[in-house]
């Protein structure tokens, strides 16, 4: 054995007290379990942040689709009123998905409108219809399309009321 030194008795020595390591002891960096809590908080943060960009994206396109439709139906009025005397020629009789080829001027809007609708709110699909009915005096324009794909209902509908 080695002898201790005349003074051993008198240098300090760190003690716990009451089973409690001290604070030096104790502040020693993080630890994995808190790197990965952080981890999975972040995560699932993110993943928050995904959904609703998600959602925020079909809430956007059936906006679109509504818009579209709107402008469609003030393009069909102003061909009434600009064929204002045979403004009856245009009522539909029901909805209408596909053009006739009627040789008219009321035929030819009713098909172009009828087109128009479907490359504008459906992007060529064949699921956007249009009404038209009560002209010249009570003119009730119906637009129908299936608003699934942008997050919606299966079938909405604008309905624009007006005279000619």
């Amino acid at each position: 054995m080695i002898p201790l030194p005349e003074f051993a008795d008198r240098i300090p020595v760190r003690r716990r007290e009451g089973g409690v390591a001290s604070a030096a002891n104790r502040m020693r960096g993080i630890s994995l379990i808190e790197v990965m809590v952080s981890v999975l908080i972040l995560a699932v943060g993110m993943l928050g942040i995904a959904a609703m960009q998600s959602v925020a994206l079909r809430g956007g396109q059936s906006s679109l689709e509504s818009t579209q439709a709107v402008m469609q139906t003030t393009a069909i009025i102003e061909a009434m009123r600009a064929n204002s005397l045979n403004a009856a020629a245009y009522n539909t009789g029901g909805m209408r998905c596909a053009a006739t080829g009627v040789a008219t001027l009321a035929g030819n809007d009713l098909d172009t409108w009828v087109g128009s609708l479907q490359s504008t709110i459906t992007r060529g699909g064949a699921t956007a219809c249009g009404q038209i009915t009560g002209c010249p005096a009570n003119c009730q324009i119906i637009v129908q399309w299936d608003d699934q794909r942008a997050g919606g209902s299966a079938t909405r509908q604008l309905v624009t009321r007006t005279s000619i």
